[in-house]
Parts: C-alpha cells; structure tokens; sequence
C-alpha cells in the first residue's frame, strides 16, 4: 500500500469520506504556525486532556483502523515501535468485536538480498530492550535434534552421487575437507584486512545490526574492517554481513565453487555466457562473502526462490539450525513470515522438528532447495559462499517463489531475473528434446522439468489474457533474443517433456505431479469436437475434447534371422537404415524381433464419432 503525506484536518473521531485517502497511515504533520497556537487542536476517540496538551506543538502520527475507517493518534493508540511498518491495523474496539481481525506488518525494508524481519520472541511484548544475545535464551528449552545428515568426502560429491542416490540434493550435507571438491578458496590464513583489500574500503557493504535484524546505513569495508578487529568488548553492537557478492573484484578470481556446484547452476549453464561478466546484467548470486563477529544471529529464513547454498568456513565456526520444507512447515513458515507472529512466536514451535549442525573451519556444507533455516556465531567467521537454482527440484523452488510474492517481499529481495532464467532454462530444454540425438531425463529431472514447464505455461496464459501490466512484466522476461514465440515455445516444451515421460500429449488436464505452479489451473469444460468436414484452420488455441476412449494393442510377435549390415562408429549409416530394409547380403547374422503396435482412439463429434487408428511397426536388430 502506497503510502501519502496529509496534514491532519480531522475533527474527533470522524470516519474517511467515501474517496478514501491514499494509505491508512500518516506522515507526521508539520508544527503549527505560532498565529495558529491559540486553535483547538484535533483529538482522537482515544485521546486524554494530558494526551493533547502532551504533543500540543509537537509533530504528529495518524493511524486509520481498517475496519470502522476512524483515525486515531499512533501515540494514543498504538503499541509503540514505527508507525510505517505496519501493513493492517484495527482499534481494540473492531479487534473485541472481531476474533478474527489481527494486526499484521509489513516486511522489513533492508537492503539484504535475503528477506529477515524485526523481531524480538523474548523482550518485545515486554518492552524490554533489545539484547542481540537474547537469540540464545529464546533457545533454551526448545526441542532441538542434532542435525544426523551426510558427511561425505569431496570426491563422492558429483553427479554419479546424484545418479545413484536417491535421497541426494534433499537434505542438507556436510564435506568435512574440501579435497576432491574440484573447489578453490583463498588460502586459510586470509582475513578481512585481506578482503577489503582485494575489494577496496569505499565499497558500501550492508550491515545488519542483529539486536534488530535490520540493516545499519552508512558503513564501507573501511569502516566494517575497523569495527571487526576491535575487541569483543569494544564493539557496542554485534553486526553481521551477509550479502557482499564480489563479482567481478580480485577477490572473485580467488574463489572458486564446487565443481558439482558449476554443473548444477542454472545461472552457469544456460544464461547465454554472451551476456555475462562485466557490463552486462545477470543474476550474480554465486559468489557472497560473509563476515560475521560472535554472537551474530541470522533469524529464520529460506534463501530467495528456494536457491541451494553451497557455504564454506575459511575459518571460524557457523552453528545451523534446520526446519525440513515440508509442505506443513512451508505453509506454517509463509502464516509467520512477515506478520505479527514474528514478533512474539518462535517458528520452530509451528513445525514438526528442528536440527542442530555445527560447522567448523574447513568445512563445506550444500544446503538443498527450500530448508528453512537460522545461523548462530560463537566466533568471529569469515565465510565464502553462493546460490544456485537446479534442475532437481523445481516444484519447491517455484513453491517458495509463491511465498515472497504471497508475503509481499520486495522485488529487489527476491533472486534476480528469476523468470528471464526459467525461459531460458525451457529454451535450452526443448533444444534439447528436438535435437536428432535427443535428450534423456532420470525421473527426478523429468518430474521437476514438468513442473517448469507447467510455470512458463502459466506466464504465457499472463501474456494472452493478463492485464495490460501483467503482460508487461511477463514480456520484459522473456529473452527475445532467443524466444520469438513465448506461448508457443513453452507449450511445445510440455508437451514433448510429457511425450518423454511416457503421457498422453493431447490430454490438456494431466497433472503429470503433485503440486501448484505460479496461477491457477483453469479448469477445461466438457465440449465436443467441431464437424470433420469444417474447412480452415480452428481457431487460435483451440483444444479438443480429449479421448473418450484409447485402446493400444501387440500384434504379430515375429523373430527371424537375416543378414544385415552391422553399423559402425563414424559411418554414415543413417540413410541406408532410413531408406532401405536393412538386409544386406555381405553383412553378418543379425536377430530381427519385429511386431506391430495399434493404437484406436475414439470420442464422439458434433456429427457422431471420431475413430483414430495408428499403426506402427517396429523392429529391434542384434548381432550375434
């Protein structure tokens, strides 16, 4: 909600006109002029006689409830804290008549590239001052499980572990040493000092104050470098960096992310290297140096668009606290994400379990797609890092996408360009599918790729029927350079991931997965075909009825041997299999099991019955 300066004009009590103003919360208004002093100042219904000689030449909040639309004074009736951050507010009148009106708030507006909220479980409501290591009594007494994940070593961490295992890339894992990893990092005695060197001292860099969970304005490296090597108990206030990406420094020349890492990373195998590195926009996420004092805690989070992290200590320790993104706790993380319960309620109190892991220096962790999660410090760390989207688990990704949008997260908090990526990811895929050699997908990869394809999908139905700014924002994401025809391409690419996964390709309503992509599925009615005999083309995204019924049948099961040809690497053999039998006298025995396929489709027409009968042979050749 935008919101508005207005000079308060109300009289006691009175309710918004009909035209409502801009927002439900005021600006300050100005001090009167002193020939002005002698006026009756305007009151609240929640005013005192002291209350308006208290603030009588002061400045001024106003508060509207959202429910009776009457303004009060944010001093007379409000809780205290910032009137601004406050999204939906009712007087105690509308919240006692109404159980199920709450205060809500509005997401904090720092400059981190990873959403945190104020808040305060333990002294807010008491109105205690803030204490940055309060984070560590809220713990005491919690149900805590130490965190029982993988610790593998570097070189069992690639894609064959992927392949083999299952369960890869769905919990977090721990690389104790980073031998094998095929990753490079600066050497374990390079410091700050060293970072600002590489970096430069005037580059602003965002600092948290932890005690608010909000960003500190004004800092540099310079200036960070000083306050990291004070003493302990010199530093009036714990801070903590999160979000300096040195892309494109010296520094970045240095680092180097795990080699499973760079062949996972949508951002490094399909956004055009064209149009990456200096001068150029791109999502630069992969590289993030994060510094932290002890004491620093980051409160729960999930990193932007469900990103994995990969996260490794040069020294220091980190320790991590887990909730698995189930979709009960996603939903219980999206109820408490950036409402009033992040005030007063501890999230792992809403889901079912919590873990524990400890990082000390030298050790790797990946954290996979979606896991929620909290960071504590005990000692100064300095850490590198990055985040990647994959193709593994695209549902989730697009599932924690539909929670910033939901929790109204600031664009500029969200992964960069997240869409522009997807269509390229799609545009590559479907290259892919129609190349002569094809592409295979293991299930997970297939699984997840449909679930892409159902978001483009979706963002082609915004760019066909959406509102005129709809359309506009869709647009500005699809890479024109390579998309001409964003619908069409996107359709294609569903339907030959689905063909690939073994579905009905003219079946418009297979929900191919469990889930929910970006928009709603609109549901297709009942309808019959058009006549067989109309002339001319349907009209634009027409959709048959589907199959009333589709029979498929094997016939004629034949093995026989002939001679054949056996073809060999480099040869060009495509041809003579394409357009002859195959049979070649001065070839070797070959073994033919040959049998016919049939499949019949019928529905009924607008002028009776429509009947589809395809029929196919095929042949399957081995030499003995």
């Amino acid at each position: 909600m935008a919101r508005g300066r207005r000079r308060s004009t109300r009289s006691n009590g009175r309710k918004s006109p009909g035209a409502s103003p801009i927002s439900s919360r005021s600006s300050s208004t100005p001090a009167p002029d002193p020939e002005q002093s002698s006026q009756t100042y305007e009151t609240c219904p929640a005013c005192t006689d002291g209350d308006v000689a208290q603030n009588r030449f002061g400045k001024e909040h106003w508060i509207r409830c959202d429910a009776c639309l009457t303004w009060y004074h944010w001093r007379c009736a409000g809780s205290g804290g910032d009137v601004e951050s406050v999204d939906k507010w009712y007087c105690k009148g509308c919240l006692s008549s109404n159980s199920e009106l709450s205060i809500t708030y509005k997401a904090p507006t720092r400059k981190s590239v990873r959403k945190r909220a104020q808040r305060d479980y333990a002294n807010l409501n008491a109105g205690l001052e803030s204490d940055p290591r309060r984070w560590m009594r809220v713990l005491e007494g919690k149900s805590i499980k130490s965190g029982s994940f993988k610790r593998l070593k570097g070189e069992d961490v690639g894609l064959h572990w992927l392949e083999e295992d299952e369960s890869a890339m769905t919990e977090p894992i721990v690389i104790e040493r980073p031998d094998g990893l095929g990753m490079k990092m600066p050497p374990t005695d390079f410091t700050v000092d060293d970072v600002v060197e590489m970096v430069g001292e005037d580059t602003p860099v965002e600092v948290i104050d932890v005690a608010s969970q909000s960003t500190s304005p004004g800092w540099t490296l310079g200036k960070w470098n000083e306050y990291f090597n004070l003493e302990p108990e010199a530093r009036e206030k714990i801070c903590n960096v999160i979000s300096l990406e040195i892309s494109g420094t010296k520094l970045a020349d240095m680092i180097l992310p795990p080699k499973l890492v760079r062949e996972l990373d949508w951002v490094e195998n399909y956004w055009p290297s064209t149009r990456k590195g200096k001068g150029h926009v791109y999502p630069k996420v992969q590289l993030y140096c994060l510094m932290g004092v002890a004491n620093a805690w980051t409160d729960w989070h999930i990193d932007f668009a469900g990103s994995s992290v990969y996260y490794h200590i040069l020294h220091g320790s980190k320790i991590f606290y887990f909730i698995r993104p189930t979709p009960q706790n996603l939903a219980a993380y999206e109820r408490w994400s950036g409402t009033e319960l992040q005030n007063h309620s501890w999230l792992g109190d809403m889901v079912d379990e919590v873990f524990k892991v400890e990082l000390t220096q030298g050790n790797t962790m990946i954290i996979p797609t979606g896991w929620i999660h909290a960071v504590y410090t005990p000692v100064d760390t300095l850490v590198f890092g990055g985040n990647f989207l994959h193709s593994y688990n695209v549902l989730t990704q697009l599932r924690v996408r539909n929670i910033e949008i939901a929790t109204q997260v600031p664009k500029k908090f969200r992964f960069p360009m997240f869409s522009k990526l997807c269509w390229y990811v799609g545009d590559k895929t479907l290259r892919d599918l129609k190349s002569p050699s094809g592409a295979t997908f293991s299930p997970r990869v297939l699984e997840s790729m449909l679930a892409l394809a159902d978001f483009l999908v979706s963002e082609a139905r915004t760019l066909e029927g959406g509102s005129e700014h709809a359309k506009k924002e869709v647009k500005d994401q699809v890479p024109s350079d390579r998309i001409k025809d964003a619908p069409a391409m996107a359709r294609e690419l569903r339907w030959r991931l689905r063909l690939a996964g073994g579905y009905s390709s003219e079946d418009e309503s297979l929900q191919s997965r469990k889930g929910k992509t970006n928009g709603n599925k609109r549901k297709r009615a009942a309808s019959t075909s058009p006549p067989l005999d109309v002339t001319g083309p349907p009209f634009k995204n027409f959709r048959p009825k589907v199959w009333d019924s589709m029979v498929e049948k094997c016939m004629d099961i034949e093995t026989k041997s002939v001679r054949a040809r056996r073809p060999q690497d480099g040869e060009d053999w495509v041809d003579h299999w394409t357009e002859s039998s195959g049979e070649h006298e001065d070839g070797e025995t070959a073994e033919v099991k040959r049998w016919r396929h049939a499949t019949v489709k019928i529905r009924r027409t607008a002028n009776g019955i429509e009947r589809q009968r395809i029929e196919r042979v095929v042949e399957e050749w081995k030499w003995t």
